[in-house]
């Protein structure tokens, strides 16, 4: 049904039963998307409870402009609840995203990794934790503000890429399970972020004009080695900076100061350009290459959830994204033996352990998420190394 300023609404929720007397828990962050989500179920005639998770208090990032989950935020979702007239509750779970996910954050870096604590929030603590708690409240579902549709498919619910394809967040999704997908509901997923900031305004909610939040939250002013030296102190000590050939050209002093596919700041000097092309936490050396050094055309893969149906033995046609920036690329999911792998027809750059692989059914923009995996190790093009 049309809204009075003819704004598209929510997609179908596919719950049965009369909205006054079904409850959804609604995870508001305490920025515009969550709350909108909440303010449009609330319209929508549901019986709408909103739960604020209070993440972490870390000194500069809990203030800081961008942050989400922490003082200010909580506060801007107890503003909306109220505005709304929903009962509104404030959740303590510092302690659990301090283990789950900051320290896990810490413990891949140093072990030359890249990880993607949104993933691991959604997954070990909104999805698991707080959907247990919805649950426990006698909710029918639990809501929140991503950018993703759950669409019914001939199987049951379906988690898709959103319409708005700038705000695509299915990558930070891909480990929702069968069985939370049955809970869940994106009441955003068929709209653009202009609408929902009209409906914000429409609404008149006081977070209508807020900024988007970071993707790393709790690092405050982006500097995630800030946050690394405090919780793993010397963890990452100096070592060698060395060419993929062998030859030492420098020292370093952390290998959580680089990522896989850095060429500025390496401080060695060389006649062609240089790439962090590996990272060996082992020995404490940061391996460095010609550009060419980093592109690959196998991905293997750790951890997968899998959203789809049976994989033939000879593997199965997807897209796959490897970085949340880019776009899905045709390639073939493998699976043998209880190893996972991704096949890329050409080959793709910048590929690091620690970071996930997701799979789409197609590359069309509009496509069923199947899944995904994280990054176990890459399957190198061999490169003639120049001589310097």
């Amino acid at each position: 049904m049309a809204t009075p300023l003819d704004l598209p609404s929510i997609d179908p929720l596919h719950l049965a039963g009369d909205p006054a007397t079904t409850s959804i828990v609604v995870a508001m962050s305490g920025g515009v998307d969550s709350c909108v989500a909440a303010g449009l179920l609330k319209e929508a005639g549901y019986d709408v409870v909103g739960i604020t998770l209070q993440l972490y208090d870390d000194g500069e990032a809990t203030g800081r402009k961008g942050a989400c989950c922490a003082g200010r935020d909580i506060g801007d979702a107890r503003k909306v609840a109220a505005h709304l007239g929903i009962p509104h509750y404030v959740l303590d779970y510092e302690a659990k995203f301090r283990s789950a996910v900051i320290e896990d954050f810490a413990a891949s870096y140093v072990a030359g990794e890249t990880p993607v604590p949104c993933i691991q929030c959604n997954q070990k603590v909104k999805f698991r934790d707080l959907l247990t708690t919805a649950r426990e409240l006698g909710a029918s579902a639990m809501a929140t503000g991503h950018y993703v549709r759950s669409l019914m498919g001939p199987d049951g619910l379906e988690l898709h890429q959103p319409a708005d394809a700038s705000r695509d967040q299915s990558y930070f999704l891909f480990a929702t399970t069968r069985d939370t997908l049955d809970f869940l509901r994106f009441p955003l997923g068929g709209l653009l972020k202009s609408d929902v900031r009209e409906h914000a305004r429409r609404l008149g909610l006081p977070v209508s004009e807020k900024a988007d939040s970071q993707d790393i939250c709790f690092v405050p002013k982006g500097h995630y080695t800030t946050v690394l030296d405090r919780l793993r102190p010397g963890a990452a000590g100096p070592g060698q900076i060395v060419h993929m050939d062998g030859r030492v050209l420098g020292q370093h002093q952390g290998i959580t100061h680089y990522t896989i596919g850095q060429r500025k700041g390496l401080g060695v000097a060389a006649a062609h350009p240089l790439f962090v092309v590996a990272l060996d936490a082992a020995r404490r050396r940061v391996v460095v290459g010609p550009r060419g050094a980093l592109t690959c055309h196998v991905v293997r893969l750790r951890d997968v959830n899998w959203l789809g149906g049976a994989i033939p033995a000879e593997g199965l046609e997807i897209a796959a994204r490897i970085r949340s920036s880019g776009a899905p690329q045709v390639a073939r999911l493998v699976k043998a033996d209880g190893d996972w792998s991704v096949e890329f027809p050409g080959t793709v750059a910048g590929v690091s352990p620690g970071q996930a692989c997701v799979f789409y059914a197609d590359a069309s923009g509009a496509a069923r998420i199947l899944g995904g995996g994280w990054i176990r190790s890459a399957e190198r093009q061999p490169v003639a190394v120049a001589a310097e």
